[in-house]
C-alpha cells in the first residue's frame, strides 16, 4: 500500500512539474531533462521535509479568519456569503477527511499573491507558528506583513489572541516579534495599549467617523424606512451603510437595516389594491401590526434623543453607552418587532398566488405547524382580523341562505350557467337544487374541517331552495331575525352550536314542506300504484278495456280514446278514491311509433310532477320508472293473453274438444302442459318484480326517508338509490359487451323479450288448433245431420262419395269461402293453414310449430336460468331456484359473448308483435305480416264465424 501511495505522488509530481515549468526556446533536451529533473527533486524535498504546521487544527476558527478576509477585501458580502455556503457543504461531505486543511491551504495560496513563499524556520511569518522547516527555499517575492500577521493569528496554537485590524486604522508593530520583545511604549504622542502575546496595537482613542451618537440620530429614521445623512436608501431593498466603519458597527447596523427594509416592502405592500376582501382584510391587519411597529419607533426615538441630550458635545464621543442607549441595545429592543416583521413578509411571498380560503389555511399553518409560541402568537392574532370577512359571509350564507361573494374567495360557489334552457333535460328546480352552487374543495380553510364545510354548503343551499324553490321567503327572513348572531374567529363553541342549531331547523323546515305542502311521498306512492303497477284491480280493468283497441296498428290509435279508456279504468277501481290531485296528473300517451308498431308498442302512462318535487322525480328517474312500466305491461300483456287462451281451452274441453279428442287428445294435452308452464313463468316473474325486488325496495325508501335528521341530499340518493335497485334487480339493469357488435348490451332485457314474444306466438298456435278442433267439430256435426236426414227420407245415411270424402286427406276441400274472420286475432294462414291447397297439411303444420315453440321456450328459459344462477345479487338467484324448484329445466352456462349466435329468430305475429329495443328488423317483420294478411284474405273459411257456429250448436247436443 505504501509503494502504490508513493508511486501516486511521484506521478502527481511529475504532472504537476511538467506542467508548471516552461520550455525555453533555446534549451537542448539534455538540459530541459536535467532543469526538470532538479525541480522534481526540489518538489520531493520540500514534501519530505516540510511536515505539518505545528497549530491546533480549529477548522471553525480558519473558516471565520478567511470569512472576515473576504468581508475586508470587498465591498459587498456576497463572496462572503458564497464562502459560508461552500464552507456548509464541506462539512457535511463524509468523504473529506482533512478539512482543516483544506482551508489551510486556501488560506496560504489567498495570501500568497500569486507567487508562493516558502519560509523557512527563522522567517518572520512561522517563527510563533509552526514547526521549523528542513530547508529554507524561496520562490518569488515574500508576502506583505500584514498578511503574514493574519495568517499567524489564524492558525495560531492559542487561537485569534487580538482583533483584526482595518485598513484605516494605523498598524504598530515592535522590533521584537517574539513575545519578549513585546511590551508597552508610545508613538506620536499616543499611548498604546499592548496585547498580550501578540505585537499588535490598537488605538483605542482613534475617532470613528461617523460617530455612533450620529447613526443612533438617524437610526429611527431609517427604521420608519427614510433615507438620512449617514444611512440613505439607495432602493426599495437596499440600504448604503459607510464602508469607513469598523466590522462590529457594520455588523449591528445589518441586523438593524432587516427591519428598515422589511417596513419599507410591507408599507408598500398595504398601499397596494387587492380584488378579494380577504386580501384587503390581510393588508389591513398588516397594516395595524406596521403601526404598532411605528409605535416602538416613536419609543426608540424618545429614549435615543433623551440620552443625547443628557451629554453635552464633548461627552458624546465614545460615552454614548452611558446614557443607556447604544446601537447594540436598539437591536435587542428591535428584535422582536423584526421577527414580526419578517413573518409577515414572508406571509406576503405566499399570499401573491392564494385568495380567500387558501389565504387563511396559509397563515392557519402558522399557528398549527410552528414551534415558536411566538409565531403562534402571531399568527392568531392576525387571523382574528383576517378571518373577518369569511366569517361575514358564512353568518350571510347558514342564516339567510344567500352568498355575498363578490370575489369567489368562500368555499361555496355559485354558478350562473345553471339555466334550463341551456340543458332541456334537465328539470328547472334539479337545476337549482344541483347546478346553481357548487362546494369548493380548494377554498374549505383549514379552519374548518371538510365535514363542517358540507353541513354549511347544505345549510345555505337549502335555505336558497326555501326562499327561492319552495316559495316561503318569509319563514326564511323570519328564522334569519330570530337566529343570526355574531361570528368571530376563536369562539369554536358558539360556532359549532350555531352550525347544528341551523342545520336542525333548516332541514326540519325542508321536509316538512317537501312532505305536507308537496306531498312528496303521496307522488312516489302514485307513482309506485300506477306505474309500477301495485294498483291491481286498476291495471286489470285497463288491460281489459284497451286490449281490444291496442290490437291495431299504431297509426289508428287516438289519444282521446286511451284518455277516455283510462277514465273508465279510474271509475271502475279503487283508483277513484284517490286524490284529485293525483288522479289529474296520471295520464296515457303514445311514444314515438314506427312502421308496423302496434297500439300495444307506443302505448305508456305518463306520471307529471311540478317543481319543487322535481328535484326527487328527475327526468331522469321518469325514464327508468317509465323503463319498468314497458316490461310489466308486456309482461302483464302476455299473462292476460295466455290467460284468455287457458280459459278458452278449458271451457271447450268439456263441449267442443271433447268430441274431437280421440282424433287431438295427444296434441292438447300438451298444449295445456305448455300453456301452463308459460303462466308459470310468468306468474313467477311478476311475483319477483312486484314483491321480491320493489315492495323490497320500496321498504328500504320508506326508511329512509322517514329517518330522523332526513336531508334532502339524503331523499335524492335514497330514491335514485331505490330506482337503481328495481331496476338491476328486475332483469333491466344488467349489461355486456358483446365482442361481436362492439356494442354494450342488456343481458336480460333481451332475452326476457324474446320468451315473451314466444309465448304470445305459442297462444297464437294454441288459438290455431283450437280453431281447427272447432271446424273439425262442425264438419263432424254436419255429417250426423245429413245421416240424420237421409235416414229419416229412408236412404242410406251415408254414401260411397260419403265414405270418400271421409277417408279424404284433405276434410275441408268441400267448406266454402265464407266471410273473412274479423273477430280473430290469430291469422290461420301464418301457420300455413290457409287455401284448399294447403288443407292436407294443415294439422301436421300446427303440431310442428307447437312443437318448435315449446323447444325454443324451454331452451330459452335453460339459458336465462343459467344466466341467472351466476348473479352475485341473491334476489336474482332465488329466482332461478323459483321457476326451476322441482329442476324440470336444466340451466346452461353459456359463453358470455357469443352466446346469441345459435339463437333462434322467432317470427313476428300480426297484431302481435312485442316491441324489442332494435334487435329484429322491423322492416322484415312488417313485410312478413303483410304478407301473411293477403293469404288470410285469399284462403279457407271463416274461422271466427265456424267457432261462434259451434258454440251456438253445443247447448242442442
Amino acid at each position: 500500500m505504501g509503494d502504490e501511495r508513493a508511486q501516486r505522488l511521484d506521478d502527481a509530481l511529475s504532472s504537476l512539474v511538467d506542467t508548471l515549468i516552461p520550455a525555453l526556446p533555446d534549451e537542448d533536451e539534455a538540459t530541459a531533462d536535467e532543469r526538470r529533473d532538479d525541480a522534481l527533486d526540489l518538489a520531493r524535498s520540500i514534501i519530505e521535509g516540510h511536515g505539518s504546521p505545528a497549530v491546533v487544527s480549529d477548522v471553525n476558527h480558519a473558516a471565520d479568519l478567511i470569512k472576515k478576509k473576504l468581508l475586508r477585501e470587498n465591498d459587498s458580502p456576497d463572496k462572503a456569503v458564497r464562502f459560508s455556503n461552500l464552507y456548509a457543504r464541506l462539512l457535511t461531505q463524509p468523504v473529506l477527511s482533512q478539512k482543516w486543511s483544506i482551508l489551510y491551504l486556501l488560506h496560504q495560496l489567498a495570501d500568497s499573491g500569486g507567487e508562493e513563499d516558502v519560509r523557512s524556520e527563522g522567517s518572520q511569518g512561522f517563527d510563533a507558528g509552526r514547526r521549523p522547516d528542513s530547508r529554507d527555499i524561496k520562490l518569488g517575492s515574500k508576502s506583505d506583513g500584514h498578511d503574514t500577521q493574519v495568517f499567524e493569528d489564524a492558525f495560531a496554537s492559542t487561537g485569534l489572541p487580538r482583533l483584526p485590524l482595518q485598513e484605516s486604522q494605523p498598524k504598530f508593530r515592535s522590533s521584537n516579534s517574539g513575545p519578549a520583545g513585546r511590551r508597552n511604549h508610545t508613538q506620536d504622542g499616543r499611548k498604546v495599549e499592548p496585547v498580550e502575546g501578540d505585537d499588535l496595537e490598537i488605538d483605542t482613542s482613534h475617532t470613528i467617523a461617523p460617530s455612533e451618537s450620529a447613526l443612533l440620530r438617524d437610526l429611527p429614521f431609517t427604521l420608519q424606512g427614510l433615507s438620512s445623512t449617514n444611512l440613505p436608501f439607495t432602493s426599495l431593498t437596499s440600504l448604503d451603510l459607510p464602508r469607513t466603519l469598523p466590522l462590529p458597527i457594520l455588523s449591528l447596523l445589518h441586523t438593524l437595516a432587516e427591519p428598515s427594509l422589511l417596513y419599507r416592502s410591507l408599507s408598500d405592500f398595504t398601499q397596494s389594491s387587492d380584488e378579494g376582501l380577504i386580501g384587503q382584510s390581510l393588508r389591513s391587519a398588516i397594516g395595524s401590526e406596521l403601526r404598532s411597529y411605528l409605535g416602538l419607533i416613536a419609543t426608540l426615538e424618545g429614549e435615543i434623543r433623551r440620552a443625547i441630550t443628557s451629554l453635552d458635545v464633548g461627552e458624546q464621543q465614545g460615552r454614548i453607552g452611558k446614557a443607556g442607549v447604544t446601537l447594540k441595545r436598539c437591536v435587542i429592543w428591535t428584535r422582536e418587532a423584526t421577527m414580526g416583521l419578517r413573518l409577515m413578509s414572508l406571509m406576503v411571498e405566499k399570499a401573491k398566488s392564494r385568495k380567500g380560503g387558501q389565504l387563511i389555511s396559509m397563515i392557519h399553518a402558522f399557528s398549527t405547524s410552528h414551534g415558536d409560541p411566538f409565531v403562534g402568537a402571531f399568527a392568531e392574532r392576525m387571523l382574528s382580523h383576517v378571518t373577518r370577512p369569511f366569517y361575514d359571509m358564512l353568518r350571510q350564507w347558514i342564516y339567510d341562505g344567500e352568498l355575498s361573494d363578490p370575489y369567489h374567495e368562500f368555499f361555496v360557489s355559485k354558478h350562473d350557467s345553471y339555466d334550463t334552457g341551456e340543458d332541456p333535460q334537465k328539470a328547472p328546480a334539479t337545476s337549482v337544487w344541483e347546478e346553481k352552487y357548487k362546494l369548493d374543495e380548494a377554498m374549505i380553510p383549514s379552519i374548518v374541517t371538510e365535514e363542517f364545510a358540507r353541513k354549511v354548503f347544505l345549510i345555505g343551499k337549502s335555505l336558497n331552495f326555501i326562499r327561492y324553490g319552495c316559495g316561503d321567503s318569509a319563514w326564511v327572513e323570519a328564522y334569519c331575525k330570530e337566529a343570526s348572531r355574531e361570528l368571530r374567529y376563536g369562539d369554536t363553541a358558539t360556532l359549532e352550536s350555531s352550525i347544528d342549531i341551523a342545520y336542525k331547523a333548516t332541514m326540519a323546515r325542508l321536509i316538512h314542506l317537501m312532505d305536507d305542502k308537496f306531498q312528496l311521498f303521496e307522488h312516489l306512492n302514485a307513482l309506485k300504484r300506477y306505474l309500477l303497477l301495485g294498483q291491481g284491480d286498476f291495471i286489470a280493468l285497463l288491460m281489459e278495456s284497451l286490449s281490444t283497441n291496442l290490437d291495431r296498428p299504431a297509426g289508428s290509435q287516438y289519444r282521446h280514446t286511451l284518455t277516455a279508456q283510462l277514465e273508465h279504468a279510474i271509475r271502475g277501481s279503487n283508483a277513484q278514491f284517490d286524490s284529485p290531485d293525483i288522479l289529474r296528473r296520471l295520464d296515457a300517451r303514445l311514444t314515438e311509433m314506427e312502421k308496423g308498431d302496434t297500439g300495444w308498442d307506443v302505448f305508456t302512462l305518463e306520471y307529471k310532477v311540478d317543481a319543487p318535487v322535481d328535484v326527487i322525480i328527475t327526468p331522469w328517474a321518469n325514464r327508468q320508472y317509465l323503463k319498468i312500466f314497458n316490461l310489466l305491461w308486456r309482461v302483464k300483456r302476455v299473462e292476460f293473453a295466455l290467460g284468455s287462451t287457458w280459459r278458452r281451452c278449458m271451457t271447450g274441453a268439456r263441449g267442443v274438444l271433447a268430441v274431437v279428442d280421440a282424433k287431438m287428445s295427444k296434441d292438447w294435452k300438451t298444449a295445456r302442459c305448455c300453456i301452463a308452464e308459460m303462466i308459470h313463468f310468468v306468474n313467477q316473474l311478476q311475483y319477483y318484480i312486484l314483491f321480491e325486488v320493489i315492495e323490497a325496495s320500496w321498504d328500504q325508501l320508506h326508511s329512509a326517508i322517514h329517518k330522523q335528521d332526513c336531508t334532502l341530499d339524503d331523499l335524492i340518493e335514497a330514491h335514485t338509490k331505490y330506482l337503481k335497485a328495481i331496476t338491476h334487480k328486475g332483469l333491466l339493469g344488467s349489461s355486456r359487451h358483446n365482442s361481436i357488435t362492439g356494442h354494450r348490451e342488456d343481458v336480460f332485457t333481451a332475452q326476457l323479450h324474446e320468451l315473451l314474444k314466444i309465448m304470445l306466438a305459442y297462444k297464437e298456435a294454441v288459438d290455431g288448433l283450437y280453431s281447427f278442433s272447432v271446424t273439425e267439430f262442425l264438419r263432424r256435426q254436419e255429417l250426423s245431420a245429413k245421416i240424420e236426414t237421409r235416414t229419416a227420407q229412408g236412404k242410406w245415411g251415408l254414401t260411397e262419395k260419403d265414405e270418400e270424402d271421409l277417408n279424404s286427406p284433405t276434410p275441408f276441400a268441400s267448406a266454402k269461402p265464407t266471410t273473412q274472420a274479423t273477430d280473430s286475432p290469430f291469422p290461420i294462414n301464418a301457420l300455413a293453414l290457409g287455401g284448399a291447397g294447403s288443407d292436407d297439411a294443415m294439422l301436421p303444420a300446427l303440431r310442428k310449430r307447437l312443437q318448435e315453440l315449446s323447444a325454443d321456450f324451454k331452451s330459452r328459459v335453460n339459458n336465462l336460468l343459467g344466466d341467472l344462477a351466476v348473479q352475485p345479487d341473491v334476489d336474482m338467484k332465488f329466482l332461478a331456484v323459483v321457476m326451476n324448484f322441482n329442476d324440470v329445466y336444466n340451466p346452461k352456462k353459456r359463453r358470455r359473448d357469443h352466446h346469441r349466435a345459435g339463437e333462434k329468430k322467432t317470427p313476428g305475429q300480426s297484431g302481435e308483435t312485442v316491441k324489442k329495443d332494435g334487435e329484429d328488423s322491423r322492416a322484415a317483420l312488417v313485410a312478413e305480416e303483410k304478407g301473411k294478411s293477403r293469404e288470410v284474405g285469399k284462403g279457407g273459411g271463416s274461422i271466427g264465424a265456424a267457432t261462434r257456429l259451434a258454440e251456438k250448436k253445443l247447448p242442442a247436443k
